[in-house]
């Protein structure tokens, strides 16, 4: 080893390369650009083409031999913009748009030349367009023409309604950086089930907090979103909680990656899939099929229907909610059990006071 002047070690560029940049860190910044490259994937993959798929519709004539053609001539557009379904009467129509069974109504009238269109922009401005554009399309190839009318429209504050897909948004990220500050708090992993315990009591204190005070800003205050008040903090608080959850069972499975792998989860598949810059049957097949099984997602349809449908279509996007939150805190517990039961078996074979005796 070659020395300095004043006859100190003198070091190379690899030498000062490795104090600089150690193996650790040079492979979790391998993790950052794999995982800033799916979030470019994910996000221009879902809304690079938004292209409309069998968007449920209701079909209404007065004979049912009539609805029964048009359901036919619907369903065989080309690429199969939507899913036709005849009802009875205008009155089961409105109804099952108010209960998030169809998207939209088409009202015909074989008397005439126009028909009319019952839509929901509270589902969402970039689905009640599409539908609006491709029944407008279908219209004037018949020769015919249709009244669009809004029969649940959005708030004046939530013109596209984008508020509760952003309210949404703000409680997942609220919950993976609070589940993070927790665990990184004193090491990456529990240590034991009494340390997971606290953190994901600590955890449902915030949960709490997020989900009211984000209920209070988007509705009160702002004016962006209607809907019971306490309903929407019942939802913030589940959002927030199996957000956190998740973070902290994949940090107890996988130590500082397990942030990493909930940001994976939760905001690069979760956020573009979540059906709020574009509905459901706007997004790609992958999209579209993970969608509702996330987080973001589940929020989302959730958050709309409360503020805008009464409730209706919540239970099931409530139960993905609550599924995520019990299996986070019953990874997370787990994690704690097994990492104390390492613990134990590993303070038994070193303590020469517990070493079972050996024959001789």
């Amino acid at each position: 080893m070659t020395q300095t002047s004043d006859g100190g070690p003198r070091t190379g560029f690899l030498d000062e390369l490795k104090d600089a940049v150690s193996v650790r860190a040079a492979v979790l910044v391998i993790g950052v650009l794999a995982l800033q490259l799916a979030f470019i994937t994910s996000y221009i993959g879902a809304f690079h083409q938004p292209k409309p798929h069998e968007i449920p519709l209701a079909v209404v004539t007065p004979a049912a031999q009539i609805t029964d053609q048009a359901v036919r001539q619907l369903s065989a557009l080309p690429d199969d913009p939507l899913d036709p379904r005849g009802v009875t009467d205008e009155a089961t129509a409105l109804r099952q748009i108010e209960n998030r069974d169809v998207d939209g109504a088409l009202i015909i009238d074989p008397r005439g030349t126009a028909d009319r269109l019952l839509v929901a922009s509270a589902s969402g401005a970039s689905l009640s367009g599409a539908l609006t554009e491709v029944i407008a399309s279908t219209e004037r190839a018949q020769r015919r023409t249709v009244v669009v009318v809004d029969v649940v429209p959005g708030s004046a504050g939530d013109a596209r309604g984008l508020s509760s897909f952003y309210l949404v948004i703000g409680w997942c990220v609220g919950g993976y950086l609070c589940a993070a500050i927790l665990a990184i708090s004193a090491g990456a992993r529990p240590a034991n089930t009494a340390r997971a315990l606290i953190r994901l009591g600590a955890l449902l204190l915030y949960s709490i907090t997020a989900g009211l005070l984000g209920t209070v800003i988007a509705g009160p205050i702002l004016g962006a979103l209607p809907g019971s008040v306490m309903a929407l903090w019942g939802l913030g608080t589940l959002v927030v909680f199996a957000v956190g959850a998740i973070t902290l069972a994949f940090q107890g499975l996988a130590g500082v990656v397990g942030i990493g792998l909930a940001i994976l989860l939760v905001v690069v598949l979760g956020n573009p899939s979540a059906g709020g810059a574009y509905a459901y049957p706007l997004l790609p097949p992958f999209w579209r099929a993970i969608g509702p099984a996330l987080p973001p997602g589940a929020g989302t349809f959730a958050a709309r229907s409360i503020a805008y449908f009464q409730g209706n279509g919540a239970g099931g996007p409530m139960l993905v909610l609550a599924a995520w939150a019990v299996a986070g805190a019953l990874v997370t517990l787990a994690c704690g059990m097994f990492r104390r039961g390492r613990t134990t078996e590993s303070a038994v074979g070193t303590d020469p006071a517990v070493r079972p005796a050996t024959a001789g």
